[in-house]
Parts: C-alpha cells; structure tokens; sequence
C-alpha cells in the first residue's frame, strides 16, 4: 500500500473514495517548456489540449526537445497559426522571455519550496497561482498542493462532504479545514477526488 494511502485512510469520508487505487506522480524535464504546454491545455479538453500541443511542438527539429530561446524563435503568427488565441500565443511567449532574462534552470526551480515558485512565476503575464499548483504536482512532483480555487474540486468536495454553505469563502474555509488531514499528501487526495468526481455516483 503507498504510503500516502497511510494517511488518507484518516479521513473517513475520502477513504472509501480510494477504493483501493494508487496514483504516482513524477517529475519533468524542461519546466518552462511544461508550463506552456499547461497554459495551452486551459479550458480544453483533454484530446483538443493534446492536438494543439502536437502541433507546437511540430514547429521544432523533429525530435528535439524546445528551448526556451528556440520559442523565442518561432513568432508569435506561427503560434496563432496551430490555433492559439491572442491570450495563448502571447502568454506562451511571455513564459520563454522571462525564462530567459531570468536565466531559469530546471535545477534552480525543483530548488524552490511551493510558495516560492507560486511567487517567481506568476509575475508572468498569463500565469496565475492555479497554473502554477497544476505545475506544482504534475511537472515539479510535489506532494502537499492543494488547490482551493480549483472548480472541479470544489464541486467534488462539495458534493462528497455535504457542504452547504452558498458563502465563496465559507467554502474555501471549509475545504482547506478539511485538507488539513491530508498533509503531507494533498496532492494525492487531488488526484482521487478528480477520479471520484469524474465517476461520481448519483447521491
């Protein structure tokens, strides 16, 4: 049994939810490279995301893995003609400057603790904290995000724990109480309430 399963067996409203699974997370190469590939994907689903994400990386030397001053390269029409909005394109453009005046390395970055690599690249235009809590857990591998302004899982949450109050706040205040428990794991308890919630039964 993974050990994270170990603590989240605490919760007795999230446990059952486990129904024996175990998710693993790991880390990435090319951390700016992983942040515009997340910035393209927002609001799309899963094969469309896929599709544009091809189609970025198809401007490159086949096979060779972008740099941020390889994106540099490529202008900013080329990306609006794979199908990026204006927002995309731009933002995609943004993360390869600052990247580079910055002089970021993947090193420096898996270095940071959370809250410090939330405060470096949300400065980029475009990036804000939920771009960087997904960055968080499914490019850096950290194991402790929890990202309250996430909608699917307040909608999970709300749902499996019965929280009725309509009050934003109230929520937030309630959701994160309740993450608490899962510390130093809550990135794991992410990961199954997005399952759950994807196959939630009718209650």
């Amino acid at each position: 049994m993974a050990e994270y399963v170990q603590v989240l067996k605490n919760d007795p409203v999230l446990f059952p939810v486990l129904k024996g699974q175990v998710f693993s997370i790991s880390k990435k190469r090319n951390v700016g490279l992983q942040l515009m590939l997340s910035i393209m994907s927002q609001q799309l689903n899963t094969k469309v995301a896929a599709v544009f994400q091809q189609r970025f990386l198809a401007l490159f030397t086949e096979g060779k893995t972008p740099g941020m001053t390889d994106v540099l390269a490529i202008s900013y029409e080329q990306l609006r003609n794979i199908g990026l909005s204006h927002a995309k394109a731009t933002y995609v453009h943004a993360v390869a400057t600052f990247f580079v005046e910055k002089q970021l390395t993947d090193r420096q970055i898996h270095a940071l603790p959370n809250a410090e690599v939330i405060a470096l690249l949300t400065q980029i235009k475009g990036v804000g904290q939920w771009t960087v809590e997904m960055l968080l857990m499914f490019s850096l591998a950290r194991t402790n995000v929890f990202p309250v302004d996430d909608l699917g899982i307040r909608q999970a949450m709300l749902l499996l724990y019965g929280i009725r109050s309509k009050d934003l706040r109230r929520q937030k205040a309630r959701m994160q109480a309740i993450a608490a428990k899962w510390h130093p794991y809550q990135t794991y308890a992410y990961l199954h309430l997005w399952h759950w919630k994807d196959n939630a039964p009718k209650l």
